[in-house]
């Protein structure tokens, strides 16, 4: 995971500093077709509002471009890096997960939603969850990123994990090409909407043999199923409420959706599921917090283990002199 990481931010670097090359080279055009100032690269506007979620055009010089980038990629404390780039761990890379068994002694659970962003019911849904200050994962289309991009970005800023549900939510059979379009397409617009590099990919309708699943899996994305469905795209609010609250279980992954078509019993249903799930001792996740608690406790043996074997080990014997 350590290299994952490393592999990411080497990435990061290079990215910022290819891009800032760019728009060197557009500074100098510019300057040359510019005869009262040919002899001068002028300062240019440069966009690096994704890391928080918020476009700021600011005024940077070429040199100032690569630190203020490199920055913002190698500054981001361990709850950034679980939104913007989050290190799979090794065991779950290309896994399909429906709820994670945690022997944490903690009764965790993830709320999920589908289908947005969507100019209602994601405002609505977020305005929830930040009343009851859970944090939640929210697996966007990419053509409704594309037409809501603050919205997408409002997700993120507000702490939210934000992945990849497919461009435009087919059904039907894709080739290995056609399926790289509607994964790469979305993470792509993700990335340059937000700043978010998905790490998670949940297969419209939940079909895992259609092409999508195969692909995304092939890219150690995580394939995030659910093991407890509101069927809120057909269910009443008070069936919604039952379906969650038969089905919740501990490491459990609650599926409803902010997006996709009219949504105002989710929205209704959803102070009610949690106050509920609360009342029952439940604590609130996001999809990367509880592969992290799952991580964590796999290693704890083999921790405890090497602390015992540390502590049984004779000293050495000091040379006689």
């Amino acid at each position: 995971m350590a290299e994952h990481s490393s592999l990411v931010w080497q990435r990061r670097a290079a990215f910022a500093i290819a891009i800032a090359a760019a728009s060197y080279a557009a500074g100098l055009l510019w300057s040359f077709k510019s005869a009262s100032n040919s002899s001068k690269l002028g300062a240019f506007s440069w966009n690096i509002g994704a890391r928080s979620a918020q476009a700021q055009t600011i005024a940077l010089g070429e040199s100032e471009v690569i630190d203020s980038l490199v920055t913002r990629v190698s500054g981001l404390d361990a709850a950034q890096k679980q939104i913007y780039d989050y290190a799979v761990p090794k065991q779950f890379q290309g896994q399909i997960i429906k709820d994670i068994s945690v022997p944490s002694g903690r009764k965790v659970i993830a709320l999920t939603f589908d289908d947005g962003p969507w100019p209602k019911s994601t405002n609505e849904v977020l305005s929830i969850l930040k009343k009851y200050d859970i944090k939640a994962t929210f697996f966007v289309v990419g053509q409704n990123v594309k037409s809501f991009p603050e919205l997408a970005q409002k997700v993120v800023k507000e702490g939210h994990i934000i992945a990849n549900h497919s461009w435009n939510h087919p059904y039907r059979h894709h080739t290995r090409e056609a399926a790289a379009q509607q994964i790469d397409r979305t993470d792509d617009i993700i990335y340059k909407t937000t700043g978010v590099k998905s790490a998670f990919f949940r297969p419209p309708g939940g079909i895992l043999k259609n092409g999508l699943a195969t692909y995304a899996a092939e890219k150690n994305d995580v394939i995030a199923m659910w093991s407890a469905d509101s069927q809120d795209y057909r269910a009443s609010s008070a069936a919604q409420i039952h379906n969650v609250m038969r089905d919740a279980g501990q490491g459990g992954v609650v599926l409803m959706h902010d997006g996709g078509g009219d949504r105002h019993r989710t929205v209704a249903a959803l102070p009610t599921i949690i106050e509920n799930l609360r009342n029952q001792g439940y604590e609130f996740v996001t999809l990367p917090e509880l592969l992290d608690l799952k991580a964590k406790a796999a290693q704890q043996p083999k921790v405890e283990a090497q602390k015992s074997q540390t502590g049984t080990q004779k000293p050495a014997k000091k040379a006689s002199s």
